[in-house]
């Protein structure tokens, strides 16, 4: 039962977010977008708005791509906690 716990939460899942008014997709997995979301709630944002913010602030500093930058945000977060 456990590797299936597994497998759901590390199976990709491609999903539509509107990242400053433009709709792209995005990879990640499954387990990813559950923090992103908790993390979102926790700060009174939408997955969009996380997204977005994320997204700018990778634009800074443009190594990597957006779900590398997303892994990496909700890492940081996990992190300061």
């Amino acid at each position: 039962m456990a590797d299936s716990n597994l497998s759901a939460r590390s199976a990709i899942r491609k999903r539509s977010v509107l990242i400053s008014g433009h709709r792209t997709s995005i990879s990640l997995e499954e387990a990813f977008w559950l923090k992103l979301k908790e993390l979102g709630d926790g700060h009174g944002k939408s997955i969009n708005q996380m997204v977005t913010e994320i997204d700018n602030d990778r634009l800074d500093n443009p190594n990597g791509n957006l779900s590398s930058a997303i892994r990496v945000y909700i890492l940081e977060q996990l992190e300061a906690r």
